[in-house]
């Protein structure tokens, strides 16, 4: 399958505003609403792009840990599997290092980490070892990567509508409460994991409640800031096949600017302080191998004192915030959220 300019304006939008009605997105592409809606669909039933839900992973609300693990090589594809089907680690990530698997881990708190995660790791059979690396400061995140097809006058727009949408992490994390949703609330999460469109009406529907009782319930899920939705493409369809994801230095106090510096740079996926033999961490997606040495370089010019101690440029993603994907990058359709919800 290939992506037509049209497609790839249209996923960008969804990136900005992954909530934004196909009136709004029709105004901004100058395309029918009903003709985006069909183009939408047809993306996702292929499994080149989709919109979910996850836990922000915020170290001021919850636990975000960066783990890895070797195993036994016989049994790599047995653990792989094993691990992917823990709601916990959203996303799992083949390695071509002296790692093996790269574990991106969410939850509620560092006990639940420790109850949750830690302890079962231990009880699969062929991982050998793992290492922990805990976020201190997640400075930016998947859900603010863009293809950047859109003109600025369309971006302008796309977040002059959104305004109010609440779809962004940016967003989300300033509307953060403290205060623990209802378990009738947590209801919803699972529905917008898997669709991050989802409305109140197909989410009522399906739990066979009132549609204004689940659309108050729906608006404060999306004010809670424990959410972030994003819009996500097939990376082997997104023109950045590689990803490497680097363990770096960064001098005390110079974190911020750093991650100032690295929002500058369009290839960036997440950079975050961290825990551990390193203190920084930074994923890109890039057009090639031959990008890295080329990013190396531009990371010593743009943050002064940074020392590079590994780099690690990832195989195949099984698994990415709870969706698991197929070979060739595409959603599956499955989708991997605790029974109750994306909260313990």
């Amino acid at each position: 399958m290939e992506l037509s300019e049209d497609d790839l304006a249209l996923i960008n939008v969804l990136q900005m505003a992954p909530r934004l009605s196909w009136g709004d997105a029709a105004e901004i592409l100058g395309v029918h609403a009903t003709t985006l809606a069909a183009r939408w669909d047809r993306l996702r039933a292929s499994g080149v792009s989709w919109i979910t839900a996850h836990l922000i992973g915020d170290p001021h609300q919850m636990c975000l840990a960066f783990i890895a693990v070797d195993c036994e090589m016989h049994r790599r594809d047995e653990v792989t599997a094993q691990l992917a089907l823990m709601p916990e680690v959203v996303t799992v990530e083949e390695a071509a290092s002296k790692r093996n698997l790269m574990l991106t881990v969410i939850t509620r708190s560092l006990d639940d980490l420790s109850d949750q995660v830690m302890s079962r790791l231990k009880e699969i059979e062929g991982l050998t070892k793992y290492e922990t690396a805990l976020c201190t400061r997640l400075h930016s995140s998947g859900g603010a990567w863009r293809l950047n097809v859109l003109d600025r006058a369309q971006q302008a727009a796309v977040r002059a509508l959104a305004g109010a949408d609440g779809g962004t992490a940016a967003a989300a994390a300033a509307a953060a409460s403290a205060r623990e949703l209802p378990e009738s609330h947590l209801a919803l999460l699972p529905f917008l994991a898997r669709d991050g469109r989802a409305t109140a009406a197909e989410i009522a529907r399906s739990l066979g409640r009132h549609p204004a009782t689940v659309q108050r319930q729906l608006n404060r899920v999306l004010a809670s800031g424990m959410l972030s939705f994003r819009c996500e493409v097939a990376q082997r369809y997104s023109s950045f096949p590689v990803t490497c994801q680097w363990f770096v230095n960064v001098p005390a106090g110079q974190h911020e600017a750093a991650a100032a510096e690295l929002k500058t740079m369009r290839n960036v996926r997440l950079s975050a302080s961290t825990t551990g033999p390193t203190n920084f961490v930074i994923i890109m997606w890039l057009q090639s191998l031959a990008d890295v040495m080329t990013i190396e370089l531009a990371l010593q010019q743009k943050v002064p004192g940074i020392e590079l101690v590994e780099s690690v440029v990832m195989l195949r993603t099984v698994k990415r915030v709870g969706w698991m994907l197929d070979a060739d990058s595409r959603a599956s359709g499955a989708v991997v959220v605790p029974a109750q919800g994306l909260a313990p």
